[in-house]
Parts: structure tokens; C-alpha cells; sequence
């Protein structure tokens, strides 16, 4: 589909359906149907992970809004949201609308800087880009490079941040006062009930993301049977 007006997108919810490696959740099938039955009850769009499911939703869901990411893990970096250029092109190339990437300052795999993958995804690709950041630094500096939209995504998650809890909704208003108009602000990250999501559109987001709570079986029913089990019989 062609890259919607930001504006028509603003305030919307986009679900983020993801499931962990050996989950049986995580059947490409079994992801499409999710991603529909939140596209049908109000999802402005999705976030998936892998060329398979990606390809899998939208031959599905044809008109379905896709930010795509593909998870690798390298020797020698910590960054695995879409590291390579690799990683980019398939991704794209499975059908996304938009690519996600991590955008902070950390080494990326086989030497690759951030700056010259952003420039062959505009020159190469005309693919829109989001940020995933963790901080207000590197929202800024990806925006300057020309990406999209920036999102909260690796806040609490990188090894500058790892003493700080998600959602950032610290980050929302600062970056929302210095970034371009021109650029989406995302809160993504820890979002656990419609109320928090509230709260992120009141503190600046433009869109906000949510995974775990709405699709994350695994997680949940895993937390849902630890909280019981340290109850302990009566």
C-alpha cells in the first residue's frame, strides 16, 4: 500500500504481533490471524517480525499498514532490530511499509553505520524508516538522518538504559518539542492497558505501539501462572 498521511494515522493504535522463537503462536498462519483480528477491531496498522510473517500478513490482509522488522543476533554487537543492510532489503522486500530499525549509537554487525544504511534505504528502496531509540540523543539524531517516524522502542532495553523501566514516557514530550512536524512520534514499549496508551498520546505520541498485552499469549499466561504459583495454596 502506498505510505498513508501521517495525520489520518495519528492517535491510532498499531499491535505489535510478535511471538518468541518455539512458541507454537508463532506459525506464520497463526500470526496473520491475529494481525487481521486487530486490523478488523480498529488497529490503524501492525508491527511483524521476519520476512515470513510479514509476507504471511499481507497476502492475508493486502491493505494492512506494515512496519516490519527482523530480529538477528551477531557475535560481537548487541543491536538485532534489522541490523544490516541485509536485513533492510528483505524485509522490504517481503512487503512492509515501513522498516524498523535500531537507531541508537551502539557498534551494528560487520562494521555497517547507521547513517550510510539509512541513505541506501532512501536512494535504494524510497522505503519510509522508523527509529527504535532509547533516548532523546538518538531520537533526534535519527530524525536529522531521515528517518520517519522515531519510537521509544529500546528504552530499558539497551546497555545505557538497563536501570530504566518502560514505557518511556519521560522521553515523549522533549522529543516531541524538538522533532520536525514532519516526524512520528511512537510510544512502544511497555504499554500494558488502553489507559497507558492514553497516557503516551497525552504525554506527545503521535501513535502508540502494543505487543505483550494484546499478543502476547506466552508472556501473559506465563505471568498470570508465576503470580498464582507464588500465592501458594491456602
Amino acid at each position: 500500500m502506498a505510505f498513508p498521511d501521517p495525520a489520518t494515522l495519528r492517535g491510532g493504535l498499531i499491535v505489535s504481533v510478535q511471538a518468541p522463537e518455539g512458541s507454537p503462536m508463532r506459525h506464520p498462519d497463526v500470526i496473520a490471524a491475529m494481525a487481521e483480528a486487530s486490523l478488523d477491531n480498529g488497529a490503524v496498522g501492525v508491527r511483524l517480525e521476519s520476512p515470513e510473517h510479514i509476507g504471511a500478513v499481507r497476502r492475508r490482509c493486502p491493505e494492512a499498514l506494515i512496519i516490519g522488522l527482523w530480529k538477528r543476533t551477531f557475535t560481537g554487537s548487541s543491536v538485532y532490530i534489522t541490523p544490516r543492510w541485509e536485513e533492510i532489503r528483505a524485509v522490504w522486500a517481503a512487503g512492509a511499509d515501513v522498516i524498523a530499525l535500531d537507531a541508537t549509537e551502539r557498534q551494528r554487525p560487520d562494521g555497517e553505520e547507521l547513517a550510510d544504511l539509512v541513505q541506501r534505504a532512501r536512494s535504494e528502496l524510497d522505503a519510509p524508516l522508523m527509529a527504535d531509540v532509547d533516548s532523546v540523543d538518538n531520537g533526534l539524531r535519527a530524525a536529522a538522518m531521515g528517518f520517519h517516524w522515531v519510537g521509544t522502542t529500546l528504552y530499558g532495553y539497551t546497555e545505557a538504559t538497563q536501570s530504566c523501566r518502560p514505557p518511556g514516557f519521560n522521553l515523549l514530550a522533549p522529543l516531541r518539542e524538538k522533532l520536525p512536524e514532519t516526524v512520528s512520534l511512537i510510544c512502544e514499549g511497555g504499554i500494558a492497558s488502553a489507559d497507558a496508551a492514553v497516557e503516551a498520546l497525552d504525554a506527545g505520541a503521535d501513535l502508540v505501539v502494543v505487543g505483550t498485552a494484546i499478543t502476547g499469549v506466552d508472556l501473559q499466561v506465563r505471568g498470570y501462572c508465576n503470580a498464582l504459583g507464588k500465592r501458594g495454596p491456602k
